[in-house]
């Protein structure tokens, strides 16, 4: 039986509805935490113009490979091994990376490995897409959320639901500028960011890692 999540099945019609437009333009997307790959799947299917490059750490891969085969798409990718704090990440060239419900189950170091990461993949003008439930200002959203952001920390004081501003200064590091921020279902966000320019890179032997 293939490993399922009743939210991914919940969520990927209205997250579909709005990837039509912000991946309009895109031809490849680099999935970061593909999960069970529902979402692939079910993106790929439908947006026959993107290849779509499903990924997870190892623990993850045999699940998300047994969906992929099962149910997949020419233009749905085998799924390649990625952990957000890899220093090398695969060879992938995309002009999107998508990733949904991922930077509140990092911790903090991984979610600044993710952009750093994200910032090393995508060219000028690519997109950034992330889906999940963000604070404002300090505030949660809804009252839900702040329950489950007590349960994140319950079982793992380093994850939590993240500053949408802290999270969008590190975008900006990376040379993205924050395009688009969608109301979802169940108090969560779609976030869209453009890559503007290139971040200059220190010559070798300069700067720190």
């Amino acid at each position: 039986m293939l490993a399922f999540s009743e939210a991914c099945e919940r969520n990927k019609g209205p997250i579909l509805g709005l990837l039509r437009d912000e991946l309009a333009r895109c031809t490849r997307v680099l999935e970061i935490g593909s999960g069970t790959g529902q979402h692939a799947v079910h993106f790929a299917r439908h947006l026959r113009h993107l290849e779509w490059q499903p990924t997870d750490r190892a623990d993850y891969l045999r699940d998300l490979a047994a969906r992929i085969a099962q149910e997949g798409t020419p233009n749905l990718l085998a799924p390649l091994e990625l952990d957000v704090l890899q220093e090398q990440w695969p060879p992938v060239a995309a002009d999107a990376v998508y990733s949904a419900n991922t930077l509140h189950i990092m911790s903090w170091p991984e979610v600044e490995a993710l952009f750093s990461g994200v910032g090393r993949v995508l060219p000028a003008g690519g997109v950034l897409v992330a889906y999940g439930p963000f604070r404002y200002a300090g505030n949660f959203t809804s009252e839900s959320n702040a329950a489950f952001d007590r349960s994140l920390r319950e079982r793992d004081p380093a994850s939590g639901i993240r500053d949408i501003e802290v999270v969008n200064r590190l975008a900006e590091t990376q040379g993205m500028v924050l395009m688009a921020d969608h109301s979802m279902p169940a108090n969560n966000r779609l976030l869209a960011w453009s890559r503007r320019v290139a971040v200059p890179r220190p010559p070798t032997g300069q700067g720190c890692r």
